[in-house]
């Protein structure tokens, strides 16, 4: 009987562990973005110490090539080493701590048109859109993503 009540309570233990997990990984901020001037999308995804942060790539860009038909890269980044990076495929979002479904603050947000990054937040906004802010000091910028189909 011991052994039947203990091997339901590891079963259940487990279960809700799973649950927890699972409901991490369906935050709504999750997922394939436009970018507000829908020139690139962005995938956001769980990641860090068990999924507990966000981060977030490049993934497709309208226009993919520079002038000479080859990848762009990111050339205005100012580590040298780092100016032969991809632009697809580039870390773009990081370091967010969630506070709440959608809502994740104190991050980093890369620019590759300027090669820096910014303090950020963003949150889910009621309309479904997710509003990404980049701050510089006390001076914040927001911009507005949709959700990829």
């Amino acid at each position: 009987m011991q052994v039947r009540l203990m091997t339901a309570v590891i079963a259940a233990a487990m279960s809700l562990g799973a649950a927890v997990s699972v409901a991490k990984a369906k935050d709504p901020a999750f997922g394939v973005w436009w970018t507000e001037e829908k020139d690139s999308r962005i995938e956001i995804a769980p990641c860090g110490d068990g999924g507990k942060s966000a981060c977030g790539n490049i993934v497709w860009l309208a226009e993919p090539n520079d002038d000479n038909g080859k990848p762009k890269h990111d050339i205005n980044n100012e580590d040298e080493v780092l100016k032969a990076r991809p632009i697809i495929g580039l870390p773009l979002i990081q370091g967010f701590s969630n506070d709440g479904p959608g809502k994740w603050e104190d991050g980093s947000i890369y620019d590759p048109r300027d090669g820096k990054n910014y303090s950020s937040n963003m949150e889910i906004q009621d309309d479904g859109t997710l509003e990404v802010e980049g701050c510089v000091l006390f001076l914040c910028k927001g911009t507005t993503w949709t959700r990829y189909q």
